[in-house]
C-alpha cells in the first residue's frame, strides 16, 4: 500500500501470547492527516465517522482488540498479558472451539493480515468470547457488554455495505446480548459479586470515556430498545427502575451543569422515551 495512504502500522512492542506463546506485533491505527473525520454521536454513544476523500471510511473500533494470530485468544490490550495462570489451561483447551465459533459468523476472519471491517468485528466477538476465561477481579461482564455492543455496531456497518447477508439481524442479536450484559454487570456491582473497578475506560466507543454514568445510561437505553418484551408486567417494572435511575443520576428536573452535555441531552431523550412507553402501557 502507498505509504501516504496507510491507515495503520505495526507496533514496535512485541507481544507474546499467554496461551500459545506466539510472538506478534499489534496493528495500531494511525491518526492525523485527515484520516478520521468525526460525525455525530448516536443515542448509543457510538461515534460515527465520515468518509475521507483520501482514505475512505475508517473504523477505529476494528483496531481495539488484541488478538493472537495463531490461537485467536483475545482481550482488551491491558488485559491480554494478564490472564490468570489458572485460566490459561481452559483457554488453551478451548482454542479449536473459539476459532470454529468465530468462523461460523465470520468465515473469512484472518488475523495475519491488516484489519478490515470483517476482521475488526471478528476481533471484538473474540473479546466477548474470551472474557469468560477471566476472573471477577477483571470486571469481565461489563467488558463483555462493551465488546458485544461494539460488535453490533460493526455488524451494522457490514449490513450497510453488504445488504442481504443478514448482518443487520446479527447486529440486533449482539445488541440484545449487550443489553443483558450491561444490566448484569450493574446488578453484580450493586450486589457486590463483581466489581467494576477492573475497568478504567467505560467508553463505550474510542473517542470519549463516559464513565460509570455512561454505563448506567446505556443499561437503561439498551433495556428500552432491546430488552425482553414477552412479560409486560416485568418490562414495566424494569423500565420504571431504569427511569428512576436516569432521573437520579442525571438530576433531571433540576440544574445539571456538572454533567457532561451530550450525555445529559441523551439522558433527557431516554427519560422521555421511557415515559412514553410506560404511559402507553397504562392506556
Amino acid at each position: 500500500m502507498d505509504g501516504d495512504l496507510k491507515i495503520s502500522y505495526s507496533s514496535k512492542e512485541e507481544y507474546c501470547c499467554p496461551i500459545c506463546e506466539t510472538s506478534f506485533h499489534r496493528e495500531e491505527l494511525l491518526s492525523g492527516s485527515g484520516r478520521l473525520i468525526a460525525g455525530k454521536i448516536t443515542d448509543e454513544l457510538h461515534r460515527l465517522y465520515e468518509a475521507s476523500a483520501k482514505y475512505g471510511i475508517i473504523y477505529p473500533l476494528a483496531y481495539q482488540a488484541t488478538v493472537c494470530p495463531e490461537c485467536w485468544f483475545a482481550a482488551m490490550e491491558k488485559d491480554f498479558m494478564a490472564l490468570p495462570g489458572q485460566s490459561k489451561e481452559k483457554a488453551r483447551e478451548d482454542q479449536n472451539n473459539r476459532i470454529k465459533k468465530t468462523r461460523l459468523i465470520f468465515p473469512s476472519a484472518d488475523f495475519t493480515s491488516p484489519r478490515d471491517l470483517v476482521n475488526g468485528a471478528a476481533s471484538l466477538y473474540l473479546v466477548l468470547y474470551c472474557y469468560d476465561y477471566f476472573t471477577k477481579e477483571f470486571s469481565p461482564t461489563i467488558k463483555q457488554g462493551i465488546a458485544a455492543l461494539r460488535t453490533g455496531w460493526l455488524l451494522e456497518e457490514m449490513a450497510a455495505k453488504q445488504p442481504g447477508y443478514h448482518y443487520d439481524w446479527l447486529a440486533l442479536l449482539f445488541k440484545k446480548k449487550a443489553q443483558f450484559l450491561y444490566n448484569e454487570a450493574i446488578n453484580r456491582e450493586q450486589n457486590g459479586s463483581e466489581t467494576l473497578s477492573g475497568l478504567k475506560n467505560f467508553g463505550p466507543d474510542t473517542d470519549k470515556n463516559y464513565a460509570y454514568e455512561g454505563a448506567l445510561y446505556l443499561s437503561a437505553l439498551l433495556r428500552l430498545k432491546y430488552g425482553p418484551r414477552g412479560n409486560a408486567e416485568a418490562r414495566v417494572e424494569a423500565l420504571g427502575n431504569a427511569k428512576r435511575t436516569i432521573a437520579k443520576i442525571f438530576g433531571l428536573g433540576r440544574s445539571s451543569k456538572s454533567k457532561p452535555g451530550p450525555l445529559l441531552e441523551h439522558a433527557r431523550g431516554l427519560y422521555d422515551n421511557i415515559n412514553r412507553e410506560l404511559n402507553e402501557e397504562d392506556d
